[in-house]
């Protein structure tokens, strides 16, 4: 397996990070798989949660980099998110989708389900698979229970505007693995 990703690794603008992280390979207490979508997230954007200054419930997004920030989508899912930029910004990285490579029964008994297209296309299916909850909130993503590996070898991404949102929507932040059947949804 390639190298473990440290803080250092997420201390780039998000939708640098967001771009990177097509390829890594993410595991939550050995279970997960490769990260074929994602979507920035910056203090600066009107569709970030970070972009009316630090709450009790956004305080991890504003670091240190390399830190999970997780919240309850919807009032139903837990998403998971990769801190970035320096100690303070307010930036991070949504993961939206995973090709599921490692633990994978493990995933369809926590999700109900058995199509492995379908087990972690989108966030809120990737943190019902992996099992996120709150307590990661702020939690190093280079300790126990994560592991984020380097992707293997440079892969062809694609871009487009994010989904879900009604602010800063037609913002390019959303990357995805290119061809990959996983994705929560098509590009355009």
């Amino acid at each position: 397996m390639p190298r473990r990703l440290r803080s250092k690794d997420f201390a780039g603008d998000a939708p640098e990070v967001a771009r990177a992280l097509i390829g890594a390979v993410l595991l939550v207490d050995g279970v997960g798989g490769r990260i074929v979508e994602t979507e920035a997230y910056d203090r600066e954007d009107p569709a970030s949660h970070s972009h009316s200054g630090p709450t009790p419930r956004n305080r991890a997004m504003f670091g240190p980099p390399g830190r999970a920030y997780v919240y309850r989508s919807y009032g139903i899912h837990w998403c998971l998110n990769f801190v970035c930029r320096e100690d303070g910004h307010g930036a991070g990285v949504l993961i939206r989708a995973l090709e599921p490579l490692q633990g994978i029964d493990v995933m369809c008994e926590r999700r109900g389900m058995h199509d492995v297209r379908l087990l972690c296309a989108g966030p809120g299916r990737v943190g019902q698979a992996l099992a996120i909850v709150h307590d990661y909130n702020g939690h190093r993503l280079d300790q126990k229970p994560f592991e984020v590996h380097a992707p293997e070898r440079q892969h062809e991404v694609v871009v487009g505007p994010r989904i879900g949102i009604s602010k800063a929507a037609d913002v390019p932040w959303r990357f995805g693995l290119a061809g990959s059947p996983f994705m929560s949804r098509r590009f355009r």
